[in-house]
């Protein structure tokens, strides 16, 4: 009997996209023979992943789970929101939420994490659902958050289509000595907003000085076509770069969603009364579904042609 290599089921792995553990069994099955084994997997149906790898996957469904005071976040693609309602799809995504609890953001950490009730890894479980299903698909990121030993860990799911999935993700914390039950009441509020304004950070020191920056540069160029003297352009982009921009993205400084007058900052104060003691918001992660992702246009004409001619 051939000896079958680690090599073997990773040119095997990689020619198909099927999973390792159907790899080494269809190299067992064919003696070693690479093109038999191929052959083997795509009568079984399991070499679909590979030609499916290319589509391009912007739908789908955001996971979230939470544990305690820890909650995690994921975000899982297909190709349609077709495949995102199907019940399989779901429970995949609800089990890679679970999972990731434990990855602490690390997306190769949570890929390599044996999938629940399989002798595989979640990647090649990915992999799997990809022949089953038929439509390219993968776990794109992953994040994690924590609050302290006197907060809450809040979560949020908008646009839910079933318990902790939907199109929009978002974990807050938050910290005071106060009343739980009315600090994780107010911590829902503000990740209701985080959904809805999408903020960058929670203040300027929490914020990528290099977004600040570009900003500055832009904001300088505008001011620079008035003619004033360099100095007053500097003080002209400052002061736009605080009263619009900061306004804009971060989270302290925004109109509070929730009754559309107040800042976040001033909200989070009067909390304070409710809650019975200092509030603070210690951090947030948001995910929305196939943000930063480029769609390919298609007509509708071409892509029922592609169905029609067995392409798709």
């Amino acid at each position: 009997m051939t000896q079958i290599s680690a090599a073997m089921v990773k040119e095997l792995r990689d020619k198909t996209g099927a999973g390792m553990m159907d790899c080494k069994q269809a190299l067992i099955e064919n003696n070693g023979d690479i093109e038999a084994s191929i052959d083997w997997l795509r009568k079984k149906g399991l070499s679909k992943a590979a030609k499916k790898s290319g589509r391009v996957a912007a739908e789908g469904l955001i996971g979230v789970a939470v544990e305690g005071r820890k909650g995690a976040l994921v975000e899982v693609n297909s190709e349609t929101d077709f495949v995102a309602r199907n019940a399989q799809f779901q429970e995949m995504v609800r089990d890679i939420s679970k999972l990731a609890l434990q990855a602490d953001g690390d997306l190769s950490r949570l890929l390599a994490t044996p999938f629940p009730g399989k002798a595989i890894s979640v990647e090649d479980h990915v992999k799997e659902m990809i022949a089953t299903i038929g439509e390219n698909m993968g776990v794109r990121r992953t994040a994690t958050l924590e609050a302290g030993a006197d907060g809450v860990l809040v979560d949020y799911v908008h646009n839910r289509v079933a318990e902790g999935l939907g199109k929009i993700g978002v974990l807050v914390a938050l910290e005071s000595t106060g009343d739980k039950a009315k600090l994780a009441e107010f911590g829902r509020q503000i990740a209701m907003h985080v959904a809805a304004a999408a903020p960058l950070a929670i203040s300027a020191e929490d914020l990528d000085p290099a977004v600040i920056e570009r900003e500055r540069k832009i904001y300088e160029e505008q001011a620079a076509a008035s003619g004033k003297p360099q100095d007053i352009v500097a003080k002209m982009a400052e002061g736009r770069l605080r009263k619009e921009f900061f306004q804009q993205v971060l989270l302290m400084q925004q109109i509070f969603v929730i009754d559309g007058k107040s800042t976040v900052e001033q909200a989070v104060k009067e909390a304070e009364g409710t809650v019975g003691a200092p509030v603070k918001i210690t951090g947030f992660v948001r995910y929305a579904l196939g943000e930063g992702i480029e769609r390919k246009e298609e007509d509708f004409a071409a892509e029922v042609a592609a169905a029609v001619s067995g392409t798709r």
